[in-house]
């Protein structure tokens, strides 16, 4: 071995360093693996370089708002949720990283060290048995090759690190976790929980799982986080470290063990895989200020770029064994994609509490745990929802009287308001892919990413019955004057797409195994977004965060033995 390959050479390279990928490097450092941690953006240190945390509205040019040109200049970014004058520099902008929706789709990026974990939602719900079982019960996708048992000890040993607070609600359809206390529920979301408990002898309504220190414990401390302050700004990074993020986290604790490297400005071109040795050897990344192509090596590769960008790298990784894409024997690497449905919201006006308010501002909301197809199937559509609850007494806009009348008025908040927005599973089909262009390449000479992703009839289905459920509860609720709305909006602005590498038992319809672990490389493990078979119904960063950690262990146990 040369003097330059050995200076490139690791026992573990992890594509990416947000979610999944902090936690893979984490586990795998403890374990003594030395391991690099391949980013396309640029480095971000806690604290530091979270230029905006502390800033009033006031002190923004625009007030928080993006002028005209940049929404006109970022159609697709700025639709995001976190999108803002005050976040604006924590996301790819359209330009940047151009790809082909061959269906709208709407990709939202996030390229820096902790990637999207620094501006993502924060929710944390397990999934059940109902989830992991739904595709072999009902006949999609394929079966899920682990249950709950499997990965419930892994929940737990993210949770008890990364810091989720939420009650014991002993519900068979939202397990249970390893939480610290929950944020409490406003009057009014306590008034609609108990008016539908009192109704519905299938709904649950229960306070947040949510990524915030409510309570921090030793181990949140010797991190060097603190507790959650309601402010409610976590998007612009928090300097409190209040969330769970990897660069306040996972990659500071994995540098403390010394066997921790991270390369910025990293763009993977793909994943090295050797014909004569029969197995995968390392990474060849462009980067980005240079153009250079380099190459880095290691004994085990991880991929959590985030699902559609870990489908491009593999897709991109040709050889003479593998022509159509690292272990894509099957022709199914990019197939079954998924996301999230988040069309369909309600919301009313509600009457009374006007003497009542809430303090801080709550930075979660409380959840409906799923009650359609559990045991069975009891709608006309596949999959189930959660729902979302919210409330909140927003400023009066329209106030009556000038001078002192009209600046008291102001200082007063408005009616109150709640309403209700879904998380829905969709339905794993085939013709749902992505795929490599064959002419259009990236600023780094990489194909550009074709996104041909959709709705059909079941996803409808299911926003319609949300829409008439809903709307049927915060009537019960006695919330007035409700409205529901079905935005349409392309898949996308869920983040939460899933698919195109999917786990499983068999090798013929399946690209990993039981550990994230490839069928056909054994030394290389998918633990984003990208290795999901089904969707649930429940938010899948946790989960992601579960299965990186299980199979960092896994890895270094095989390498141990030899194995790889």
């Amino acid at each position: 071995m040369s003097k330059g390959t050995e200076q490139h050479t690791y026992d573990a390279i992890v594509i990416g360093s947000g979610i999944s990928g902090g936690w893979a490097a984490k586990e795998l450092c403890d374990l003594g693996v030395k391991t690099l941690v391949l980013e396309r953006g640029r480095n971000i240190e806690h604290i530091k370089d979270y230029p905006t945390a502390t800033k009033g509205p006031w002190e923004f040019p625009h007030r928080m708002q993006e002028p005209l040109q940049v929404i006109k200049d970022n159609p697709v970014i700025s639709k995001c949720y976190a999108y803002g004058e005050d976040t604006h520099h924590f996301f790819v902008k359209d330009a940047e990283h151009p790809y082909i929706q061959e269906k709208p789709f709407d990709w939202i990026r996030g390229y820096q060290v902790g990637g999207k974990s620094i501006m993502w939602g924060r929710a944390c719900q397990r999934w059940s048995d109902f989830e992991f079982s739904a595709p072999q019960r009902y006949g999609y996708a394929v079966d899920w090759p682990i249950r709950y048992a499997d990965i419930a000890p892994w929940y737990s040993h993210v949770e008890k690190f990364s810091g989720i607070c939420g009650d014991k609600d002993g519900l068979e359809a939202l397990p249970d976790g390893d939480y610290l206390p929950p944020f409490d529920l406003s009057c009014v979301e306590a008034d609609i929980q108990k008016k539908i408990h009192a109704h519905y002898k299938d709904r649950f309504m229960v306070k947040t799982r949510w990524a915030h220190l409510t309570k921090p414990n030793q181990i949140h401390l010797d991190q060097g986080r603190g507790q959650c302050q309601a402010r409610d700004l976590c998007t612009r990074g928090c300097p409190f470290g209040g969330y769970f993020s990897s660069v306040s986290s996972t990659l500071p604790w994995a540098k403390k063990t010394g066997n921790l490297t991270i390369r910025p400005f990293s763009v993977v071109h793909s994943v090295i895989y050797d014909d004569k040795k029969g197995k995968v050897t390392g990474v060849r990344i462009i980067d980005t200020n240079t153009k250079e192509e380099i190459e880095y090596y290691a004994k085990v590769i991880f991929l959590n770029a985030a699902c559609l960008n870990t489908n491009l790298i593999l897709l991109n990784s040709t050889s003479s064994r593998f022509p159509n894409g690292l272990g894509n024997d099957n022709g199914l690497l990019g197939k079954f994609m998924a996301f999230q449905n988040y069309r369909g919201s309600v919301h009313g006006r509600v009457e009374g509490y006007e003497d009542k308010y809430y303090y801080g501002r709550n930075p979660t909301n409380p959840i409906i745990a799923n009650y359609r197809n559990l045991h069975k199937q009891d709608t006309d559509y596949l999959g189930g929802f959660l729902t979302f609850v919210y409330s909140n007494r927003g400023r009066q806009y329209w106030n009556p009287g000038i001078g002192a009348e009209l600046k008291d008025s102001l200082s007063e908040p408005g009616p109150w308001r709640a309403g209700m927005y879904m998380q829905g599973e969709t339905i794993p089909k085939e013709h749902n892919h992505v795929r490599l262009s064959k002419d259009q390449k990236d600023p780094w000479g990489i194909p550009q990413l074709i996104t041909s992703v959709g709705y059909d009839d079941n996803d409808d289905k299911m926003v319609e019955d949300f829409l008439t459920q809903c709307a049927e509860m915060l009537e019960v609720a006695g919330v007035k004057d409700i409205e529901k709305h079905d935005t349409h909006q392309a898949p996308g602005l869920d983040i939460h797409e899933m698919g195109g590498c999917r786990m499983g038992n068999d090798p013929k319809t399946s690209l990993l195994n039981k550990w994230n672990q490839m069928h056909l490389c054994n030394n290389v493990y998918v633990t984003d977004g990208a290795c999901m078979t089904s969707t649930g119904n429940q938010s899948p960063s946790i989960l992601y965060m579960a299965f990186a950690a299980r199979a960092a262990n896994h890895a270094a146990e095989e390498m141990k033995k030899g194995n790889i």
